[in-house]
């Protein structure tokens, strides 16, 4: 087995992932003591890297779980610059062969951070693959087939994995047993959402009041990349009206302009309570509402309904999804016997 060494402090400017700009890696935090929120996660996490240096050995693997746009990826670029540790990312969907993690780990130095998005997507061929190398840093690689097939097995320098999942039930409970840390994040308070969207205007050069941040936050379904992204359109906004501060009055103007409500709903969101009242108290399934958006049943049930749940504004039963009363005032439709629709549970 290869012996680590503490890797030389390296400066590395992570890649975009697929969906991400220059100006969201610029938008993070470029050390863990500027990350806001999640203080639970942060200790853990810090504690981890402080002892593993002591003992002069990569961080155990970790297992980033929780809903799109909460920091895990913040987070393993974080680990990555704390250790002094090279980072590479990639995303389960690209890995769909063996061979595509083997070129990955072989390039790996001692000490690196591979960051893989998406994780509880990776094809069971390439998850197994995976196993000896994240327990003994070895990888055994299939020559030929049939009666001239060998085995051969390479060293991989000792690495740490972060994985990243919005299903962790989906991870084989063999591949989950793997990960030394497993943290989830939860959605952010309004208060941490509000500092970071102080603290994103100041890396974006236009100033913010207290109470245009506060209106931000409360309307960005506690999810950091959210506020980010309102905050990228209030400033194009405030810019070509030629103003140099982001107020309430321009918040309110600017998030309605996009669609969002004062209570942070979408036109999504208002379409899929509007179609749980017309159905007059009848469940209605996944498959349906997915139909009614244009929408895959998994966007739906990643998506949106988290935040309509943690709102209080539906219910998921046996059947299918209903309103509670606030959802009914949300969606502004009353749910009258006569004014039902054919819809199902299916």
């Amino acid at each position: 087995m290869t012996t680590f060494e503490p890797p030389l402090p390296r400066d590395n400017e992570p890649t975009p992932l697929p969906g991400e700009s220059a100006l969201d890696i610029a938008l993070r935090p470029k050390a863990l003591a500027e990350f806001v929120g999640q203080p639970l996660v942060v200790d853990n996490l810090r504690i981890a890297m402080t002892a593993a240096k002591l003992r002069g050995e990569p961080v155990d693997h970790v297992l980033l779980s929780g809903l799109p746009g909460l920091g895990k990826t913040t987070l393993a670029e974080l680990v990555a610059r704390e250790m002094g540790a090279g980072f590479r990312a990639t995303s389960a969907p690209a890995l769909e062969r063996p061979a595509d993690l083997a070129g990955i780990l072989t390039g790996l130095s001692a000490g690196d951070v591979l960051f893989v998005d998406e994780i509880h997507r990776l094809p069971s061929t390439v998850e197994e693959y995976l196993y000896g190398a994240m327990e003994d840093f070895v990888i055994d690689i299939v020559l030929d087939q049939g009666a001239r097939a060998r085995t051969v097995r390479l060293d991989v320098k000792p690495f740490t994995l972060v994985g990243a999942t919005t299903r962790e039930g989906l991870l084989a409970p063999p591949f989950r047993a793997r990960f030394g840390l497993i943290e989830r994040l939860e959605p952010y308070a309004i208060e941490d959402l509000a500092r970071i969207a102080i603290r994103s205007c100041g890396l974006l050069k236009i100033d913010v009041d207290a109470a245009a941040a506060a209106a931000v936050a409360s309307r960005s379904r506690g999810t950091p990349r959210v506020v980010n992204r309102f905050l990228r359109r209030l400033r194009d906004l405030a810019q070509v009206e030629g103003r140099t501060r982001i107020d309430r009055e321009l918040v309110d103007r600017g998030l309605t302009r996009l669609g969002v409500d004062d209570r942070g709903l979408l036109a999504v969101d208002r379409l899929i309570l509007s179609t749980l009242a017309r159905a007059g108290g009848e469940p209605v399934g996944v498959k349906t509402l997915a139909i009614t958006l244009g929408e895959d049943e998994r966007t739906v049930e990643d998506v949106y309904e988290p935040h309509l749940i943690r709102e209080g504004f539906i219910l998921k039963t046996p059947r299918g999804r209903i309103l509670t009363p606030d959802g009914e005032k949300a969606a502004g439709v009353p749910a009258r016997p006569d004014d039902r629709l054919p819809f199902g549970a299916g």
